[in-house]
């Protein structure tokens, strides 16, 4: 069959815009990979009231964050894990951020006991006593996120966690490593200050602080909601501070690119 006028126009209509599209894709590559001053901002489960606002900031930015998943109770009287969120989680699982566990119930670490530990739940149905569990018990706490991650989503999440509150001890560390995971703790200038009262410490100067002492290679910790902090922290500040570190020349990746982790990732796959 003869080709017109129509179908050639149509064929070099076709061939500018694929060659548009890879233009500004590999524009995109050059950017990523000129982008060498690296901060990993990360959001520890919390009572979930910011994390649809979390979202949608962190997508508009095209910024890549770590999770550290807890089943916690929410504001709808659910928890973060339960069906109601799948499919928030499942989003964020394609979006390309990465995933690592907070313990199923929230488990604080209060002391070393015997060969194992005491914790004190803030989550689940033993929330506020305090428990008595083996080193075996407690990577059961961490694995049972990941796992409940992988059924909402089909993707394996990391072989990281964070402790509840950062509290750990050296046996409480040992342990984790034994059954294949890896604490993140956050650096000094990273505490972005979500859970603290906002009467004494308001929006305005967390941001300015954090803006003002971040440097390449901090690892950032905030939450998805904090029930004691009355002025909520995400709206005001995350966008805001998400723009003025890139106005710094600093760039967001995951706990996947960084140097302390890439190793232990690549040796302990979850499946």
């Amino acid at each position: 069959m003869a080709c017109g006028p129509w179908p050639m126009r149509l064929a070099a209509e076709l061939r500018r815009a694929l060659a548009a599209v890879a233009a500004a894709l590999c524009g995109g590559a050059a950017l990523a990979a000129a982008c060498d001053k690296p901060v990993y901002l990360s959001f520890d489960t919390g009572h979930m009231g910011v994390a649809p606002l979390v979202a949608e900031v962190l997508q508009r930015q095209q910024v890549r964050v770590t999770f550290f998943l807890a089943n916690e109770r929410t504001l709808t009287g659910g928890s973060s894990l339960d069906d109601q969120w799948a499919p928030w989680w499942k989003a964020r699982a394609a979006e390309g951020h990465a995933f690592g566990s907070h313990t199923w119930d929230h488990w604080v670490w209060r002391a070393d006991r015997g060969a194992g530990f005491s914790v004190r739940p803030t989550a689940g149905p033993d929330s506020g006593r305090t428990l008595s569990v083996t080193a075996a018990e407690y990577c059961a706490a961490l694995k049972r996120p990941l796992q409940r991650f992988e059924q909402m989503t089909g993707q394996p999440a990391l072989p990281l966690f964070r402790a509840p509150a950062g509290r750990t001890s050296p046996a409480l560390l040992k342990a984790a490593e034994t059954c294949g995971y890896k604490h993140v703790p956050w650096s000094p200038a990273g505490f972005l200050g979500d859970e603290l009262p906002s009467d004494k410490y308001p929006n305005a100067q967390l941001l300015s602080k954090a803006l003002r002492d971040i440097r390449a290679g901090d690892i950032l910790l905030a939450h998805l909601g904090i029930w004691s902090r009355q002025d909520a922290w995400a709206p005001a500040v995350l966008e805001p501070l998400i723009e003025g570190l890139k106005a710094r020349g600093l760039c967001f990746a995951t706990l996947r690119e960084h140097p302390d982790y890439r190793a232990w990732i690549s040796a302990h796959p979850l499946h």
